[in-house]
């Protein structure tokens, strides 16, 4: 058979070339680019973990930020609670002084009206002692047409007054 007296022939042909093929794709693929790609895919897992580390620290940095601000919020809350306790005690003692004047005030007031209230109740019961002498001794004239004495009609009022 011609084909397979020919194998012998070309085998030696297909393997050389073959080897050939094969060194320039060892040497193309795996020397030149598979390198470049193991760099790139090096450089971008190197890339990766620095961002994450640097995530990382930012993160602690924010936890850290995060504890100072709630530690200087609750020192800030606590002088805030101070300076309003402060302004209402000084609230308060203000108050107490105009409280302690205006009732200062008023009891002068009332005191001055009642002196006048009592000095107006005076000079009103001796009018109506004296209106009530003139009306007396009136109505003794026209009942029995004697003439009292203003001092019989005084004593005579006096005493209904103090018992009435």
């Amino acid at each position: 058979m011609p084909q397979i007296a020919q194998i012998a022939d070309t085998y030696s042909s297909q393997i050389f070339w073959l080897l050939v093929t094969f060194g320039f794709v060892f040497f193309v693929i795996g020397l030149g680019m598979v390198p470049k790609v193991q760099g790139t895919a090096d450089a971008r897992d190197a890339k990766i973990s620095g961002d994450l580390d640097a995530a990382k620290a930012a993160f602690a940095r924010a936890d850290e930020a995060e504890a100072d601000y709630r530690v200087r919020d609750a020192q800030n809350r606590t002088a805030a609670q101070a300076v309003v306790a402060k302004a209402k005690s000084e609230a308060a003692k203000a108050s107490e002084v105009k409280l302690a004047a205006a009732d200062a005030e008023v009891a002068s007031k009332i005191a001055a009206a009642e002196a006048r209230i009592q000095a107006a109740s005076t000079a009103a019961l001796a009018q109506i002692e004296t209106v009530a002498v003139d009306a007396a001794r009136d109505m003794v004239a026209r009942i029995s047409g004697v003439d009292a004495s203003e001092e019989a009609a005084r004593n005579a009022v006096k005493a209904a007054l103090a018992h009435g």
